[in-house]
């Protein structure tokens, strides 16, 4: 079994913004999460990133542009000689009721199909309830962070007493979580 990890990418990986981040100028990472990436490389994990575009849908950018945003994404990386193993989106509206967009799991189901593998324990590592939903399809080990979206989520699913807490852990940001996962026995 491949040592893998899954991040969602607006809120984890850079900043998320309510108005859409649409190129790769407004693409900016959150503090400590090219790091926190690099250490999770070198610690054995293939990176893949699932996350919902939806920008692409709402006719706010197209896939040119997603495409030049993981291009500055890797780049970064590649400074580190690390790189991205997988980048799977969902460019649907929540209307289109795709099987892609997360809550559903067709996300992760295309990155088991293409790496031949179950997900069953693998890290998912996102900043919303939607993120963690689809983990849960798969019994990921889910991991909330507090960035982005994370920190209102973590406060809306304690205020409801959200039973999904039981099976969360919860980190500041994606370079706590790398250091937990790169600690694990």
């Amino acid at each position: 079994m491949i040592k893998l990890i899954i991040l969602d990418r607006d809120g984890v990986i850079n900043q998320d913004s309510d108005d859409y981040i649409k190129t790769a100028a407004e693409w900016t990472p959150i503090p400590g999460s090219i790091d926190a990436i690099v250490r999770l490389s070198r610690a054995g994990y293939k990176i893949v990133i699932a996350s919902n575009q939806s920008g692409i849908g709402r006719g706010f950018f197209d896939h040119a542009a997603l495409n030049a945003m993981h291009s500055k994404l890797k780049n970064l990386l590649l400074a580190y000689n690390v790189q991205i193993d997988g980048i799977f989106y969902c460019p649907h509206t929540p209307d289109d009721n795709c099987r892609c967009r997360k809550p559903a799991a067709g996300l992760l189901d295309d990155i088991s199909n293409t790496l031949g593998t179950n997900l069953e324990g693998v890290p998912l590592i996102g900043d919303s309830l939607r993120d963690l939903q689809a983990g849960l399809i798969h019994r990921c080990n889910l991991i909330l962070v507090r960035t982005g979206k994370g920190a209102n989520t973590e406060t809306k699913l304690i205020k409801e007493k959200n039973p999904i807490l039981q099976n969360v852990k919860i980190f500041d940001d994606l370079a706590y979580a790398a250091h937990y996962l790169c600690n694990l026995k």
